[in-house]
Parts: C-alpha cells; structure tokens; sequence
C-alpha cells in the first residue's frame, strides 16, 4: 500500500531553505510535456529505428536512435572505492543557542536561522549492489550549506577507525575489500585478507571491538549515532581556540539489529534501511539528531591517558560531557538518486571560518585523499558546481575551465591581483564582519622523520573499556561475532592470532571465542598492560541497551490476520500504536479483505516478521483456526520470539500461539480477550525494544 504523505510535525518547517531555491533551477517536471532530443527536437516516433525498408537494415544517420545510445552506454560513473552503497534526504539544521564563546561560525550563532544540509548514511565495504543490514561500519556524512560557504562533517557510526595514519588506509580497504582472486565476500568482513591485516596491526583492536558489536548492525539508519571521528578545532571570533569532538545523538535513540535478523534482511529485502528512511520521511516521521560537542581547552591537551590526536581513541564522556548544541532534522527525500546522492561530494577539507583542523594523521591524509576521488569519479575539478554539490554562498574565484564547466565567468582576469578588473574578486580581511577562512596559528617544529608518537602506542585499554562497558546480551553478540567471522577465516595461523590480540583486551573474551573455534587459549602479552591504562573502567554511554530509550515512536507492528478476523480488534490495535506515534501494518495469508472494512497491507511471506518490531495476532475464531494451521503464520511468531520482540494476542488469536508452542506466560507475551489490557501490556513490552530476559529461551525456538 502506498504510503501517504503528511504534514510535518508542530515546530518542524517545510525545506524550503535556500538550498532548495537554488535547486530548482535544474528540476525538470516531464508532466505534459513532449518527448524530445536532448537539443530540444521533438521525437515523433521512439518506438522504432530508421531503416532502409520495413526489414533492412538500420541506418547510422538515426541521430535519434545514436544519441538515446550513447548516452545510455555513458551513463555509468565510477562507484566510490569505499562508501559505495548509500542513502540520503534533505534536511535543515538549527543551533540551540548562539556559539559565539566557542566558534565564530556562522551557522552556530543564530537559534532562528535554519541551515539546508544534505545527509549521505553508508556502507564501507559493498559495492553499490551489497545488501543494506551487512555487519559494517556507516558512513554518516553532513553536508551544511551556509553562508560562508559548505562545511562537511564526515564521519562514520563509530567514533574511532581502524588506523592512525592515512599511509595505511589503502591497505586496510584493500584488506578489507572483496579478496582480488576471486571478489569475494561482497558486504562482509569474515574472509583472511581483513583478519589477516587487523590481526597484524594491533592499533586495529579498538575499532575492530565496535565493528563486532550492536554498532555494526543498526535497526535502521533513523536509530543510528553519528561521530566525527577526528578531533577539530573551534575558533572565535577573538582568535581562541578549542579542542572538539562532534556527536550526532538520534532523538529516538540507538537500537540495533540481531545478527539472524541482518543475515535475513539481506535476502528477503537488500534495501531494508533506504526503504526505512524514504518512508519515514514520506509518512512525515521526520528523522531527527542532536549535534553534541565534546570542548576540550588547548591547555589540557595533554592531560588525559591517551592522545586527543589519536584516531583510534574516544575521550569518555565521564572525561569529557557531551554538550548538545543543536537539532538536524531530515525532512524532504531526494527528487533523483543519481543527480543527488551518486553525484554528491563530501570532503572533510570543506571547511568554514571558525572551525579548522590538528594534526590528527589520519584526518591530514583524508583531506587529500576525498578531493583527489571526487575529481576522478566525477570528471574532473568543477564537481562544485553539480548542483547537489554548489554551495548557496555566491563563488568568485579565477578558476577556470576544465570538464564540465558551468559558470560563464565575464571579465578578462581570471587572477589575482589583477588591476583590469578593478582588481576583483579581492581577499577578504578576516578580521571584518563575515571574514575570510583563517588558518589557526599554531607553532609547529620538529624534524623531518617517519615515526609514531609513542603516545598513539596504547592499542588495548580502550578496548577494554568497550567491552567493560557492554551490558550482557551485548558482550554476548560480540563474542557470536567474533566467533563467525573467525569462522570464516581459512587460515589457522590467522585465527590464532587474532585471538592473541583478544587476549590483551579480555582473557574472558578471548577464552569464548577460541572455545567456540576449538582453539586453545592464548595467554595474555606481558607487555599489552605496560603501553597504557584508561583511567574510566567503564562508560554506559557506549553502551546501546543502557541508555535506550524507552519509545514505540516510529516503530513497526504487524497485526496478524486471516479471513474472519475481528475488525474491531484491529482497528483497536491501530488506533493505540498511531495515539502512541507508532504504524501498523495488517499481514495477511493472502492479500484482500481479511476482516469487514479491512484490507491486508501485505503477505506473510511478503513481509516476513523481520520487517516489524512487534507481532500482534487479531481476534476472531475462523481467522485463528486459518493462522494457527498455517506453517508460515506459526513461523512468523516463533520468529519474532526468537528475535527477542514483543508479541500480542487477542482472543482467539492466543490459538495461534499455542499452535506455535509459545508459552502465553513468557515476558513479552501480552494475551487475553480484554483487547485495551492487551494492546496495553504489549506497547509497554515493545517500548523496550527487546525481550532481553528472553534471550536464552529463544536459542532452542526453531525459527
């Protein structure tokens, strides 16, 4: 059933920021229009190619048929290396309050002011094909277009990587990519060249821990934290500067999949979490984050445990407190796939007065590396000006030329300075109103030398700190994790290994895995304890189940039914989840009238249990007799028992569980002919997102 578009929500303003404006000059609506060439040459006939005679052959002087070709054989870009497969939405941003103490820029001064932004979620390691639930980290890239020009933050789901300096990021995708002999796996981590390469380098440990946990597999994008990952710096208006980390905290909060219910997403829908994001912003569900500032004055640079220039860090929020700043909210789904989120270029050296970077070695080598991509994927130094990509602050410059070109520069000086042009466009002095970029002054000296700071040669304390940090269904993820990529691994010697780096982060973790691999227990390095200590032994923030939130905002319940079911029972269900923000969808056997006035949404098969977040069985004898003989109805409920979720029925309904072998008695079972106490118990069970209590149980469902 197609999904309806509503009004935004109290407080939320339609995009119709500048940036939208300035992107309606390149929309094209075909609506009553005549089919032309691409010269504007109205085409009588596409159906059919010019010939000599109704059976000869084709003729080369079809310039219609030519040009329709090669543009079609043309049509290709080349993917992203990495980031290939990605969605994105329109949105707007807006500062809580001004940000004068800590940051000179623009768009964090004004609560009143919006700011359009454009925002890309991505998978790392896929082709544009691979599937959306793989075990992976995300991209999560910003695009601000404000009025000093573009700033992008582009950072990941994860707030550390896999690497401390940029040298070695093209051997870690190519560790990570597709193995060259044979391109495979496609999506995924669990092959020797990635466990090869991280179980080498042990700077790896950290982000390797948050890729086997919870952060790697989201229940969509909408549920998903942003990070990133770098640490900047903010300027103001007097010069002084700061230290910070950026956060983007989901208003709904963080939830993940489980790992059967990813496998199984990836084939019964490879477009799970695209599909989740264009409907939630279609149903005016519009996604929403907090940006939340870490400040760290210059003077405690080096006051903690570890690095602030560190990649593979995180400064602890006990350390440190978030700062919420501001509210970005994604309101409007792209127009076209190809013109917007293919064509879109982020780099993390599009920056704005008031924020610069350090010397972080990994962020130095990105600056480089995103610009020098862009110029290759999108043929050639003027992607600037695809309109997905200008910025709404007028550009003056004396570039010139190359591919693509699209501004019609007047004037005879395309330098500076020139005096033929009465010397414009001229340097702005950064010290006026709405200056010009600035470069932080920062004494830098040293020699010219190839090494590390021994302060980036902890690899492990932070580490353990993740783990230490994981409630219990957490840390067993991690351990089933590692446990199935290790699987994977071919190669003993690399196995063996990888379990030795476990070790230096939890002996307990790293005794599990290799128990689950048949592997002896590797012994602890001697000298993993001496490289560093984190001073916080554990942070709930971290943690994803500690802080949920309880909410059914947003979420998903199937209603089950087949003919005969009671239709007041649904429309009771209905009517409770939409009071509590939540959507219902009623999954049928077959598609048609499973109950009076009612109509099935989808099929059983068709949207299988994994697709919601809760299962409702309606009331009604003849529809419960149906469901309950129903091979696939039952294994539509066991499944969702198995996947940890809540799980109502109604009267007769309750038939279907028993037919299932589900206990009615089991947390997270809501049962009973007094439809509201049902519908009840069952919201108060789904606003937690999982039955964790459950967990044991549902190893034996066979589902």
């Amino acid at each position: 059933m197609a999904t309806k578009k509503q009004p935004p929500p109290s407080g939320v303003a339609r995009n119709n920021n500048k940036k939208t404006e300035s992107l309606e000059t390149y929309r094209s609506d075909a609506t009553n229009q005549a089919l032309t060439t691409n010269q504007g040459v109205k085409i009588a006939d596409n159906q059919n190619t010019l010939r000599a005679g109704d059976r000869g052959p084709s003729l080369l002087e079809d310039f219609i048929m030519r040009e329709k070709i090669t543009h079609f054989d043309h049509e290709r870009i080349p993917e992203r290396i990495v980031h290939a497969r990605g969605s994105a939405a329109h949105g707007v941003f807006k500062v809580y309050e001004s940000q004068a103490e800590l940051t000179k820029a623009g768009f964090l001064q004004d609560p009143s002011k919006e700011t359009p932004v454009y925002v890309r979620f991505s998978t790392v390691q896929g082709s544009r094909g691979s599937a959306d639930t793989v075990r992976d980290v995300r991209g999560f890239a910003v695009k601000f277009y404000t009025d000093e020009g573009n700033f992008d933050l582009v950072g990941n789901n994860m707030p550390v990587f896999f690497i401390q300096d940029a040298i070695k990021f093209p051997d870690f995708v190519h560790a990570v990519k597709p193995e060259p002999h044979n391109e495979m796996p496609q999506g995924a981590s669990a092959h020797d060249t990635f466990w090869d390469f991280v179980s080498l380098v042990p700077e790896s440990a950290h982000m390797v821990l948050w890729t086997m946990s919870d952060r790697a597999i989201p229940k969509s994008l909408r549920t998903m934290e942003g990070f990133g990952i770098h640490t900047f710096r903010f300027i103001n208006a007097q010069g002084k500067g700061r230290f910070v980390k950026f956060h983007w905290r989901p208003t709904i909060g963080s939830a993940s999949l489980l790992w059967d219910e990813a496998q199984k997403l990836a084939g019964k829908d490879s477009d799970y979490h695209r599909r989740d994001l264009w409907e939630a912003i279609d149903n005016g569900d519009y996604p929403e984050w907090e940006l939340g500032v870490q400040i760290v004055e210059e003077e405690d640079e080096h006051k903690f445990d570890f690095d602030l220039l560190d990649p593979t860090k995180i400064i602890p929020e006990e350390l440190v407190p978030l700062k919420m700043i501001g509210k970005l909210t994604l309101n409007r789904n792209p127009d076209n796939f190809f013109a917007e989120t293919e064509q879109v270029a982020f780099c993390p050296g599009h920056i704005v007065p008031g924020i610069d970077f350090t010397n972080d070695p990994l962020l130095q080598g990105r600056l480089f590396s995103y610009t020098d991509t862009q110029i290759s994927r999108l043929g050639g130094p003027n992607f600037h000006e695809i309109p997905i990509n200008r910025p709404i602050a007028p550009l003056h410059n004396g570039q010139r030329d190359a591919m693509h070109r699209q501004t019609i520069d007047k004037g005879q000086a395309s330098y500076e300075p020139n005096s033929i042009d009465g010397g414009w466009p001229k340097e702005t002095d950064p010290a006026a109103a709405g200056g010009g970029f600035e470069s932080y002054t920062e004494r830098v000296e040293g020699s010219k030398i190839r090494v590390r700071s021994p302060s980036f040669a902890d690899h492990y304390s932070q580490a353990t700190l993740f783990w230490n940090s994981m409630t219990e269904p957490e840390k067993e993820h991690i351990v089933g994790a590692y446990s199935f990529e290790l699987s994977k691994v071919e190669r003993k010697n690399i196995r063996e290994r990888q379990l030795g780096i476990l070790a230096n982060i939890d002996e307990t973790l790293a005794a599990r895995v290799a128990d689950n691999l048949g592997l002896p227990v590797p012994k602890k390095n001697a000298g993993a304890e001496e490289l560093g200590k984190s001073s916080v032994t554990d942070s709930p923030a971290l943690s994803i189940v500690a802080k949920a939130k309880p909410s059914v905002k947003t979420r998903k319940v199937a209603i089950l039914a087949a003919k005969g079911a009671d239709a007041a029972s649904i429309k009771a269900v209905k009517d409770a989840l939409a009071a509590e923000g939540a959507h219902a969808k009623v999954i049928s056997p077959t598609l048609g009238s499973p109950a009076q006035g009612v109509e099935a949404d989808a099929t059983i098969l068709g949207m299988p249990s994994i697709m919601f977040d809760g299962v409702i069985v309606a009331g009604g004898k003849e529809s419960a007799k149906a469901l309950a003989q129903s091979g696939d109805a039952r294994h539509f409920v066991l499944e969702a028992f198995k996947h940890l979720k809540a799980i109502g029925a109604i009267g007769d309904g309750e038939d279907v569980l028993a037919a299932a072998h589900l206990p009615s008695s089991e947390e997270g079972v809501s049962v009973g002919g007094d439809a509201a106490k049902v519908i009840k118990s069952f919201i108060e069970a789904m606003s937690k997102h999982r039955v964790w209590s459950r967990a044991q149980k549902a190893e034996s469902v066979p589902a």
